[in-house]
């Protein structure tokens, strides 16, 4: 296991690394309590170590496994419910692999959006500087030159230059309030209660909307292969991934499938109804219902919705970047012809 102190939730990468191997190692026909042994001897980090010495511990005092996993407090609520699910169906070394593919859709979810967020900040980081360079020392200069000729600089340019006279006289009030937003944004990524709020608000903002609502698309019906694979129905199976999708739409869909099965429509017209899958993966359920392979018809719309996701990630990006070059090019070269252009004419008047 990786380096992680008792008490931090693990991330999706490491869940997903801890569920692997205690898969490989039931497939192997090891028990879970002797896999724990091993994982300890392989353990490189002291933190790794204290985490599986305090499954290993629980074990040998003779408590399920997934009491055990749920002392060591670094396990989040939804993989101690599938364990717990896993043994008291036999199915655990099923339920581990299925968690294990599950957090590593998780983690590829959560890499793509970084990336596709990462290189536009960079990109209006960067125009910005251009831009304050341009107003704090270049146009400065461009205004000495006017005053030497006896004229001065208007309008647009004027009022640039205005705005870098500001920015010079406040800058350590603009470098506090900068340093204060970047410290808030930081807490706000890290954070359980602010990745909430953040969540929140990008599912709600139209740009990044539709993507979301297709990544909640996808966790749920991941969601669900996982917990139908274990054994659960269909209500079952609803009020548990319900806890894990994090988008407030969702769970709205989910409460309004619950109402229309309740009313005895099936699971996939429920599902239809809400507006959760289209007529397609409806279609598709539907279709696994009656072959019984229902949970396969999952894993593979979660697939799709994960194509689909990184499909709008990287059209988003194709068009933002291009824009965000587009923007910065139109202003620096307003500003430059702001100067330049007055400037030509004070020379023109003057040869």
């Amino acid at each position: 296991m990786s380096d992680k102190k008792s008490g931090k939730l693990l991330n999706n990468q490491e869940l997903s690394m801890f569920c692997d191997q205690i898969a490989m190692i039931l497939n192997a026909g090891i028990s879970a309590m002797e896999g724990i042994s091993i994982m300890l001897d392989d353990a490189t980090t002291d933190e790794g170590r204290q985490i599986l010495q305090k499954i290993l511990d629980k074990c040998n005092e003779g408590d399920t496994f997934h009491h055990s996993v749920e002392a060591s407090g670094v396990f989040p609520k939804y993989a101690l419910d599938m364990i717990e699910i896993g043994e008291q169906s036999g199915k655990l070394e099923e339920v581990m692999r299925a968690l294990a593919f599950h957090y590593n859709r998780e983690e590829n979810v959560a890499r793509g959006i970084k990336s596709a967020v990462t290189y536009p900040m960079l990109i209006v980081g960067m125009m910005l500087i251009v831009i304050l360079v341009l107003v704090i020392k270049v146009l400065p200069i461009f205004n000495d030159v006017f005053k030497q000729l006896g004229t001065e600089m208007t309008g647009f340019s004027k009022g640039m230059l205005d705005f870098g006279s500001a920015v010079s006289k406040y800058a350590l009030v603009i470098v506090i309030v900068a340093a204060v937003l970047i410290v808030g944004i930081f807490i706000l990524t890290k954070t359980t209660a602010g990745r909430e709020k953040l969540r929140g608000f990008l599912s709600k903002f139209f740009a990044t909307r539709g993507l979301y609502d297709k990544i909640a698309a996808g966790r749920f019906a991941s969601g669900m292969a996982l917990t139908m694979s274990a054994g659960l129905d269909t209500d079952e199976s609803l009020a548990m991934v319900s806890n894990l999708v994090d988008n407030s739409d969702m769970k709205e869909k989910i409460n309004k499938s619950k109402e229309l099965m309740a009313g005895g429509s099936s699971f996939a017209d429920a599902l239809c109804s809400a507006g959760i899958f289209s007529n397609m993966y409806s279609r598709m359920i539907s279709v696994g219902f009656r072959t019984g392979s229902v949970d396969k018809v999952l894993e593979k719309i979660a697939v799709g919705y994960d194509d689909e996701v990184d499909e709008k990630m990287t059209n988003l990006i194709s068009v933002l970047e291009p824009t965000l070059v587009i923007i910065l090019s139109v202003v620096v070269c307003l500003i430059l012809l702001s100067v330049m252009l007055p400037l030509m004419g004070v020379m023109s008047s003057i040869g």
